[in-house]
């Protein structure tokens, strides 16, 4: 991998992230593309999992005031009982539960994941499917509830849909934004509460995978990873920027459209033995 190719995988990670659209499915089909056949499994993990240390750290940022205030709530009123509680201590509390099911389900399937399921074939199924899936729920939703509405049966469905990420294809943010919109919250909620709601299982599983392979980057391939984590931050931030004042006007159908048109090009490419 040559630095162009690191900072175009950053850049890539940069845009899809937080956009419904599956940054790990446009990421691997970059690979392919680009053909980084000459990077060993540990190389490639522990390049995607710096990349993706560098979005993180973009959302954290983004939202370090929020973050400052959940805490301090949650520490001062969090283990008053559920009533009682301000909404940022239950905030709190419902970010630790909606982080629950991809960490349980992440742990206990993760050779399935690692090895049967990172396909193009599921990704462009998954691209497709659940595009359609979040045009329905975008045009259906009502849309009216704001984030303070979270309860622990709202919050716990948003982390599941979280969980369907570990699918290669159907987008981190794209999953419990569905999910959101299906149980009538605006889009602006939705696509906040999966903000914050991602930080502690990407941040953790980040660090885990990079502390775990980073000693498989060769120094030239490290300073690369390094670039690239930088565009991918610098870009994550805008990304959030934009999409949050996007979403308190527009819809998602443009996100529809792409998923439905990129998992169709795969789908067709991997069909004819053109990828």
């Amino acid at each position: 991998m040559n630095p162009f190719e690191a900072i175009l995988l950053g850049l890539i990670q940069g845009i899809t992230e937080f956009l419904p659209i599956s940054s790990s499915a446009h990421v691997q089909i970059a690979q392919e593309l680009l053909g980084l056949s000459n990077l060993t499994k540990p190389q490639l993990t522990a390049f995607i999992a710096t990349i993706q240390i560098g979005t993180e750290v973009a959302v954290v940022l983004y939202f370090y005031k929020t973050i400052i205030e959940v805490l301090g709530s949650w520490f001062k009123a969090g283990f008053r009982p559920w009533k009682t509680q301000p909404a940022q201590a239950k905030l709190g509390w419902l970010i630790i539960l909606g982080t629950l099911p991809v960490v349980v389900l992440g742990l206990t399937f993760q050779s399935q994941i690692e090895n049967d399921v990172r396909q193009l074939w599921v990704i462009g199924i998954t691209l497709v499917v659940f595009g359609l899936i979040l045009g329905v729920a975008d045009r259906f939703g009502k849309k009216r509830k704001p984030i303070e509405e979270l309860d622990l049966k709202s919050g716990m469905a948003f982390g599941f849909g979280q969980a369907l990420a570990l699918i290669p294809g159907v987008s981190r943010s794209g999953g419990s934004i569905t999910v959101g919109l299906l149980l009538g919250f605006t889009r602006e909620a939705a696509a906040r509460y999966s903000f914050l709601l991602a930080i502690p299982a990407v941040l953790g599983s980040g660090i885990y995978q990079f502390l775990g392979s980073y000693q498989d980057l060769p120094p030239d391939l490290l300073v690369s990873t390094i670039a690239a984590t930088i565009v991918s931050f610098i870009v994550g931030y805008s990304v959030i920027s934009w999409l949050l004042k996007y979403l308190s006007r527009g819809s998602f159908m443009p996100f529809v459209i792409w998923r439905v048109a990129v998992g169709s090009l795969l789908l067709i490419g991997l069909g004819v033995g053109a990828i």
